[in-house]
């Protein structure tokens, strides 16, 4: 194939000024799904996707799609893409880079005036983050089918707001159908959210699967009291049950699998007063591992835990497990297109498991997957500070655009 390069310095002025779009104090951005921001977000998108002689279509589920014609118009198309939207104050880096990524793989090689054998399309999935409206990666499930469109649009947010009304407020409820077509393959570039690439010193790396995960909600009701006269063996005390719970998970963490990691990432306390003995705690567990057995164990371990607790503090509870996904490893081909993509670039790279769930996990369900993986230092992510090195960034993108090249040529 003919050489084909991206253009840097447009990458990154359309990077620089798509970060202006809800851009916070501290450098990162603002924009969770459906919010005016997001909106923004969506609208600039669709216009830089038709200057790029982009067809741009909507699904119900406010998915946006670029699509470029192939030589033969009736291939499967080559998919790759990510999200714009953000966690609330999250990083610039968060999906972004692989949907202006996937626009500038485009620009490239209309730059070429190359066709490729297969169309292309570029996608920008709805509510990935989940931050708003739960749970996480609600586009893609639609559109994957692991979600059915009503219940999409009966998510609601804390301000009681749901998923339908706001697409349709912001004016993103497509016409066309939620729904898989024929896909050839699908890819996803993202920052890694991790330490080990800028730990090793590689820009890249083939992802070749997902961890699996368990999120549970835990409820314990006590007895509110005041905290000055009521001795301390009389309390029911919610919190101290869950400050437990929370010290088990570390410990299970540490025991039952290598790969294993936990979290208490949500904690709702009532009467929440200074003075008076919390009655009622809502919390989250989030227990992940590539070894699904390793989850099960943990998850069986922590409700033994919760138990407990609640027997030694005296407390009624409630216990669900509100989603559960399995362990996903990617398809063998995507990921060797990717290592090859990696040696054409001439970048070093590796292999990597991601220990985040991605709208990747979803598309592997119904069409061959990989991810291609670029740097975060310090392993941050989902906060303000937020950083990859623009020279990985750039690198990452090349390499998407061999394994797209790849595989539109098939």
């Amino acid at each position: 194939m003919a050489e084909v390069s991206i253009d840097e310095q447009r990458f990154r002025r359309r990077f620089d000024e798509f970060s202006e779009i809800g851009a916070t104090e501290n450098g990162g951005v603002n924009r969770p799904s459906l919010s005016d921001e997001n909106e923004e977000a969506r609208d600039t998108v669709v216009e830089w996707f038709r200057e790029a002689d982009l067809t741009v279509r909507i699904d119900e589920m406010g998915n946006i799609f670029g699509r470029r014609s192939g030589a033969d118009p009736d291939a499967d198309p080559v998919m790759f893409g990510s999200h714009i939207d953000s966690q609330y104050n999250g990083g610039r880096y968060d999906g972004v880079i692989g949907v202006l990524g996937g626009l500038e793989v485009v620009e490239a090689l209309n730059d070429a005036d190359e066709t490729t054998t297969r169309p292309l399309e570029v996608v920008a999935w709805s509510n990935e983050e989940g931050v708003r409206f739960q749970p996480d990666m609600l586009g893609s499930g639609v559109f994957c089918d692991i979600f059915d469109l009503d219940y999409a649009y009966e998510r609601e947010d804390k301000d009681g707001q749901t998923f339908g009304e706001e697409l349709e407020r912001i004016g993103y409820k497509g016409d066309e159908p939620c729904e898989p077509h024929d896909i050839h393959c699908y890819f996803e570039m993202h920052v890694e959210q991790g330490p080990f690439l800028e730990q090793e010193g590689l820009p890249v790396a083939a992802v070749e699967g997902v961890f699996g995960f368990s999120w549970m909600n835990v409820t314990f009701e006590g007895q509110a009291n005041h905290a000055g006269p009521t001795p301390m063996d009389m309390r029911h005390d919610a919190f101290v049950a869950t400050a437990d719970v929370t010290d088990s998970v570390r410990r299970i963490t540490a025991t039952e699998g290598t790969d294993l990691v936990g979290t208490v990432g949500s904690v709702d306390v009532w009467p929440n007063a200074i003075n008076v003995i919390p009655e009622k705690v809502e919390f989250t567990i989030d227990f992940r591992s590539y070894d699904d057995e390793a989850v099960d164990a943990a998850v069986e371990q922590i409700q033994r835990e919760i138990a407990h607790a609640a027997e030694r503090e005296g407390l009624e509870y409630e216990f669900e497990e509100i989603m559960r996904v399995d362990a996903d490893p990617f398809d063998q081909g995507c990921i060797e297109t990717v290592v090859d993509a990696a040696e054409t670039v001439g970048c070093d790279y590796t292999r990597l498991v991601s220990g985040a769930g991605h709208d990747a996990n979803y598309l592997n369900k119904i069409t061959p997957t990989s991810m291609i993986f670029v740097p975060s230092v310090d392993g941050i992510s989902h906060r303000e500070n937020e950083y990859t090195e623009w020279e990985d960034i750039v690198t990452g993108t090349e390499v998407l655009l061999e394994a797209v090249r790849s595989k539109a040529s098939a």
